[in-house]
């Protein structure tokens, strides 16, 4: 399944624009609160280099398309409704908007960086940026603060019963949010903290559920409308804010996106987004890879890199950071993980086995008893 990249932000910030900058579709667009309701869902391209010159090749995409060498690899973008102070008790669009994010994998916060909206989304003039990245952020944390109590009050109503293990209670609470015991009980005891809550107290709960929050829904702040003067004024004020110097914010203008990618499909320019172009793509790009850690593998013969058909790398998959060979075998089909054998790394033409971790951009042959 291809990754999901989810747009989040308070109403008329721009989301939307992102969106069908980023997508080419069309979704409603308007400077006033919850245009979006229900999540438009489209899909996008990261870049990646391609393999095939490599092996002085030429590939032949099954999905996306390649251009001058570089793949342009499927992702799905989520248009998820505007966030508004106290969406974690459910003003708003609240309970919707949390809901619709789970289903994401990492997050593109847009944020109207010229100061024209209000923080819920009201035109005005001198708004301060950082106070809906401050707001966006607690909101999540407070989300998470009051499933991570719900898994609290879960081990402390098993104590009587049993001696359970507080990382698999808080595991089991949390697992909509993609994560599991190992990671929790790392996380616990990265903050310096006991395995124990009864000797946590309540700052003690809420950097744990922001430290969680980080872990499972990286984020990346998209600095929008920076065709405005106003907009980079702010842009370098909060880039030289030693506040905000953990968080990745990549300057863009989705609106001048749109009408480039709308003015080369009527031919009146020729526009590809090299270099970073406006933004939106490096945004996307940055929140996938270098946020989400996500790599790119293709699957390969060491004898040939066409398919039962001729067709030169075909297929190229989107992996987790230090996924092995056989966690790729498992993405290509459930059938080739289970009977796995061995791989190839057809670069090296070498022999890797089940445990190999495998790098980005790597091509791979699997070896599987069901082939």
């Amino acid at each position: 399944m291809p990754h999901k990249i989810g747009l989040v932000g308070k109403p008329s910030v721009g989301k939307s624009t992102f969106f069908n900058a980023a997508t080419m579709n069309t979704v409603d667009e308007g400077n006033y609160p919850f245009t979006t309701i229900e999540p438009s869902v489209g899909e996008a391209y990261v870049r990646v280099d391609c393999a095939a010159p490599d092996f002085d090749e030429s590939c032949d995409p099954r999905t996306g398309f390649c251009h001058d060498g570089t793949r342009h690899v499927p992702v799905k973008i989520v248009d998820v409704a505007g966030l508004i102070p106290g969406a974690h008790e459910g003003k708003g669009l609240g309970n919707k908007f949390l809901t619709d994010l789970n289903e994401t994998d990492v997050l593109i916060h847009i944020v109207d960086f010229s100061g024209e909206t209000d923080i819920e989304g009201e035109p005005t003039e001198g708004h301060d940026p950082r106070e809906d990245i401050d707001f966006l952020e607690n909101e999540l944390d407070m989300w998470y603060l009051e499933i991570l109590e719900k898994g609290l009050r879960r081990y402390e109503n098993k104590k009587g019963q049993h001696e359970p293990k507080l990382e698999e209670e808080l595991a089991e609470q949390m697992s909509a949010f993609k994560t599991n015991k190992n990671e929790i009980k790392q996380i616990i005891l990265s903050l310096g903290l006991e395995l124990e809550p009864e000797n946590w107290d309540e700052e003690d709960q809420e950097e744990l559920a922001r430290t969680i929050r980080k872990e499972t829904k990286p984020m990346v702040i998209a600095a929008n409308k920076m065709d405005t003067e106003k907009a980079q004024e702010n842009y370098e004020e909060i880039i030289n804010d030693s506040e905000y110097e953990d968080l990745t914010i990549i300057p863009c203008s989705a609106h001048a996106e749109k009408a480039l990618k709308n003015a080369a499909k009527e031919d009146a320019v020729d526009y590809y987004p090299e270099y970073n172009g406006t933004g939106v793509q490096e945004a996307m790009e940055t929140a996938l890879f270098d946020e989400l850690g996500v790599m790119a593998v293709f699957p390969g013969g060491a004898d040939g890199l066409g398919d039962e058909h001729g067709n030169i790398l075909p297929d190229v998959f989107l992996v987790p950071e230090g996924a092995t060979a056989e966690d790729f075998a498992f993405t290509i089909h459930s059938d080739l993980g289970e009977g796995f054998l061995h791989a190839i790394d057809c670069r090296e033409n070498r022999q890797i086995g089940s445990n190999h971790k495998l790098e980005h951009l790597d091509v791979i042959e699997v070896v599987s008893a069901n082939q």
